[in-house]
């Protein structure tokens, strides 16, 4: 038989959950044909079939979460095919007689009875993210005893303290869960605020408005549009500036990057913006354009709140915040006007940033902002 393994779905993603099989094992399917539906940390994405041939089994069903490069199908015949090119889809066919090496755990006629617990990767992955010891699971569900997802769920459902129905984080959540995680583990954040005065700016692209005035600050204070390496203690200030830009959904969050900003118009800035509204929104936004981000905007205001502490996601150094405008009297030349003032919150890595350079950044900014 030959084995297709997951093919990496886009620049060292580690894993996808399967969506939707378009093929059932005994199939007769040809090159290029959609074998099923992959999500990964931020797309959709139709993995085609290597081969011309019958399909002999399936691995995983749909909510399964697979390892780049464990087994997905396995095809009937003897001849080998070698790799495939899909864009981003690359995947490759291997000849297998009677053993598959799955990570740590072998299938095959060969074997002896083992002790040991038998799961895939994919399946011991998931435990350990949920906390659960898989050796409880005696005998699992699957063959053979295997141990599955749907083994582990149950005994973390079991084991839960949370009220009323709970839930496994997939695709978008589960990737915020494990960035924010890995940010608060890594980062020495510090945030500092400040109110601009955007009375002159009401009638601009506001979100356009904050991306050009990033730009303008990077200039200025370089340091923030930068990447750290806190293992190695070393840091690369960007020349161009590259703006992830957060995008709520009820899928969770997405954060597509806009690239090259100091050198773009308002008007293209705009029409990249809502291209990648569409894009995230329809599920078609490809994983590089998440890619490369030197610096981050979350404009939450436009929902709600004013101050926040925003998360910095390493390597960026660097995140602005605002929140929502409001009307406020103030003082000018003493005399007492009502202004409309946007509060920013600037969250900074201290141990590559300086306060110093994170309150410059911030000024330019304001300045930036109440010129409009």
């Amino acid at each position: 038989m030959k084995i297709f393994y997951l093919p990496d779905l886009g620049e060292g993603l580690a894993e996808a959950e399967i969506q939707e099989w378009y093929v059932k094992e005994g199939d007769e399917v040809t090159v290029d044909q959609p074998l099923v539906s992959m999500e990964t940390a931020k797309a959709v994405v139709d993995v085609p079939s290597p081969h011309t041939g019958k399909i002999v089994k399936l691995h995983g069903k749909k909510g399964d979460i697979i390892q780049t490069h464990a087994a997905l199908v396995e095809f009937a015949g003897e001849e080998i095919q070698t790799t495939i090119d899909k864009g981003t889809v690359v995947g490759s066919l291997e000849e297998s007689s009677t053993i598959l090496n799955e990570g740590d755990v072998i299938i095959g006629p060969a074997k002896k009875a083992s002790t040991s617990i038998k799961a895939m990767p994919a399946v011991r992955n998931l435990a350990k993210e949920l906390a659960v010891d898989i050796s409880t699971i005696t005998t699992g569900s699957g063959p053979q005893g295997f141990v599955t997802a749907e083994d582990v769920k149950k005994l973390a459902a079991k084991n839960s303290k949370l009220p009323g129905n709970t839930e496994i984080l997939r695709g978008v959540r589960r990737t915020m869960a494990t960035i924010m995680t890995q940010s608060h583990q890594s980062i020495v954040p510090a945030t500092i605020m400040d109110d601009a005065d955007i009375t002159d700016a009401r009638k601009a692209d506001f979100t356009v408005l904050l991306l050009k005035a990033i730009a303008v600050a990077a200039k200025a204070e370089p340091s923030l549009n930068a990447w750290y390496d806190g293992n190695n203690m070393e840091r690369c200030v960007h020349q161009e500036v590259h703006i992830g830009l957060a995008m709520d959904t009820e899928e969770g969050l997405f954060v597509p990057v806009l690239k090259n900003v100091a050198n773009k118009t308002s008007d293209e800035l705009r029409e990249s913006i809502d291209a990648f509204k569409k894009s995230v929104r329809d599920r078609t936004i490809l994983p590089s354009d998440f890619q490369g981000a030197t610096i981050s905007l979350s404009n939450f205001g436009t929902i709600a709140g004013r101050y926040a502490n925003p998360i910095v996601v390493p390597p960026m150094v660097a995140i602005l915040g605002c929140g929502k405008w409001r009307e406020e009297v103030v003082s000018i030349k003493g005399e007492m006007k009502v202004r409309q003032m946007a509060p920013l919150s600037l969250t900074f890595d201290h141990r590559a940033v300086t306060g110093g350079e994170a309150t410059r950044f911030l000024a330019s900014i304001i300045k930036t902002l109440a010129q409009g």
